[in-house]
């Protein structure tokens, strides 16, 4: 089969399995169907699922139920952090289904928009709230205040709420393309764009500027002027040990975020510089896509359930809660 015809991941229609398909009149669907990768992404899903539903509701339990009445920006923001995440990894079972039936979406086609969306609307949220994460933790110190008044907590409260419209308006082209598409007799959950390549790959360029780019480089100046601050000043916090052990534990959560998400990403790029022809289709490339490219969502996913377990090992609190949960029970 020469490379016009094969089956190469280039659509990123899916989340769970972006780039899929450069046309969908022309595919061996069976190309990416090895039981092997398939068995091995489903008990990826599975054990995504359980643990980042149960990490994430521990962390909305600590947080919400059993912390006190003043709640630091950060918290609320891990807060809003780990709903993301929660409503992520119930979209999971879905994608594990599909990918059970060699990708065969039936569930049906209200169903595909549904869950399509969410999931996109929840990776911009997530990252998103790792951004106002970063820009907080230097603004506190900067500002050299250890805590806020009621004022910041409704300020607080402004910036996620202004995070949740971004994070739907940026997945209003998935809302609206996201369709089941029968491809050789197989029902597929994925975008289907009037424009064809061309909106595909614009498409593809706004995910990865505004879902990753643009956030890791206000993550990484909002760090670096951090670090410079500290420096320059030679400021003492009150409470350093704590501050650190804050910053600490967002420094790591956001590196999870970078390194979960920077492979797939820079795949998706490949296929970007493929449909605009700047870069030539080849075998590599299709058994990156083939191979390669489903792990790395997998690693993509993952991120949803170690962010509730960075915060309940690192933070000093979370594990105390922790600890008295277990004991009580």
């Amino acid at each position: 089969m020469d490379g016009e015809n094969q089956s190469i991941f280039l659509n990123n229609s899916s989340p769970h399995l972006p780039d899929r398909f450069s046309n969908l009149e022309d595919i061996d669907v069976t190309a990416d169907g090895s039981p092997v990768l398939r068995s091995f992404i489903c008990l990826v899903y599975s054990v995504v699922c359980a643990v980042g539903l149960l990490g994430n509701l521990l962390v909305l339990v600590f947080i919400r139920v059993r912390q006190e009445r003043k709640t630091s920006s950060i918290n609320f923001f891990v807060l809003n952090l780990a709903v993301t995440d929660f409503q992520f990894v119930l979209t999971l079972p879905f994608w594990a289904v599909d990918t059970a039936l060699d990708f065969s979406w039936p569930f049906g086609d209200a169903m595909c928009k549904i869950v399509l969306s969410v999931t996109v609307m929840n990776m911009y949220a997530s990252v998103f709230f790792l951004t106002a994460m970063s820009v907080t933790r230097y603004w506190s110190v900067a500002s050299a205040l250890k805590d806020r008044t009621r004022h910041k907590t409704v300020s607080a409260k402004w910036v996620c709420a202004i995070i949740w419209i971004l994070a739907t308006v940026a997945t209003a082209p998935t809302s609206i393309f996201a369709s089941v598409t029968n491809v050789t007799g197989e029902k597929l959950c994925l975008l289907r764009f009037p424009g064809g390549q061309s909106w595909l790959a614009v498409y593809h360029v706004q995910k990865i500027l505004v879902g990753f780019v643009l956030p890791m480089s206000v993550v990484s100046v909002s760090y670096l002027m951090l670090l410079r601050f500290i420096h320059t000043r030679g400021m003492k916090p009150r409470n350093p040990k704590r501050r650190s052990r804050v910053t600490r534990s967002v420094t790591v959560v956001v590196l999870s975020f970078f390194l979960c998400w920077m492979p797939n990403h820079a795949i998706t790029f490949w296929s970007v510089l493929v449909k605009f022809n700047a870069v030539n289709w080849d075998k590599s490339y299709y058994l990156v896509h083939t191979y390669v490219f489903p792990v790395t969502v997998c690693l993509a996913h993952a991120n949803s359930c170690l962010n509730p377990v960075i915060y309940c090992l690192m933070r000093r609190e979370f594990r105390k809660k922790l600890k008295d949960l277990v004991y009580r029970g």
